[in-house]
């Protein structure tokens, strides 16, 4: 199973590429994870908010293959515990699709990407910066595949 990570930002810091690629290696090959960056729409003074959001979504929409299993991260999404992570993406991995995560930009994803996703997952109830959501979930990926096959690490 491949699991792609698409997330709204470029240009990141050193330190989140490198924290990210830290857990990238350690994941086999049947579980891999690739992070793919989207430039984020317009803002600034006077920004069309709504229409940055659009133009979002639609560069993530172009992004995804039509069998991909879609989750969106968004604070109203069902929080799961590390547990629960491994079990669904065990699940995903019975299922024979790869996924794609979506993370929206700076003012979240656009309602209608939103709603079309397969599921809706919420790291936390916080408000987290863009840059160590991509760590967190590179490393909970990483955790979740080590309770999937009974490895120590995820004590």
């Amino acid at each position: 199973m491949k699991v792609r990570l698409l997330a709204v930002g470029t240009r990141m810091p050193a330190w989140v590429n490198e924290g990210v690629e830290e857990y990238r290696k350690r994941l086999p090959r049947d579980f891999s994870l690739e992070v793919e960056e989207i430039a984020p729409g317009q803002r600034g003074k006077n920004a069309d908010i709504p229409r940055a959001m659009a133009m979002e979504a639609e560069r993530l929409r172009s992004r995804l293959r039509g069998d991909e299993h879609v989750v969106v991260l968004e604070v109203g999404g069902k929080p799961w515990s590390t547990e629960q992570l491994a079990a669904q993406a065990d699940a995903w991995r019975l299922a024979g699709r790869d996924v794609a995560l979506l993370v929206g930009g700076p003012d979240g994803l656009e309602p209608g990407l939103s709603a079309a996703a397969d599921q809706r997952w919420s790291l936390s109830p916080l408000t987290l910066p863009h840059p160590l959501v991509r760590i967190l979930l590179a490393e909970q990926l990483y955790r979740a595949w080590t309770l999937m096959v009974g490895h120590p690490y995820h004590r």
